[in-house]
């Protein structure tokens, strides 16, 4: 199993970024996929997931702000992050539900700042 994620980058507060991850290597459609995300000298964590049937999920600090989608005809992810606030700044990993410990990729480095 292999997960690609496309390039973060730096962007301003307030402004926002798309990442996208394509997947290979396991039955797309039959899996949950979630975004996750490590800040310096802070645990991973889980912002958002999206089920089987399309269900979401997020962490209360993302509410509102990030939208998570998946295209199963093309085994990719998506997280869309409106309204980005300086604490975003992350490298974000995308990963089944629960994630596959040997399958993180080298993530993606999301930068929020002026």
């Amino acid at each position: 199993v292999k997960f690609v994620e496309s390039e973060g980058g730096l962007v301003e507060p307030g402004g926002s970024l798309r990442l996208s991850c394509a997947a290979s290597g396991m039955i797309f459609r039959l899996n949950a996929m979630a975004w996750y995300r490590q800040a310096p000298g802070k645990q991973r964590e889980l912002v958002a997931g999206i089920f089987v049937a399309g269900y979401t999920k997020y962490a209360d600090s993302v509410k509102g702000r990030f939208t998570i989608s998946r295209d199963n005809a093309k085994s990719t992810v998506y997280l869309q992050m409106n309204s980005l606030k300086p604490e975003d700044t992350a490298v974000y990993y995308c990963n089944t539900i629960p994630p596959s410990v040997q399958s993180w990729g080298q993530g993606t480095q999301v930068t929020v700042s002026s």
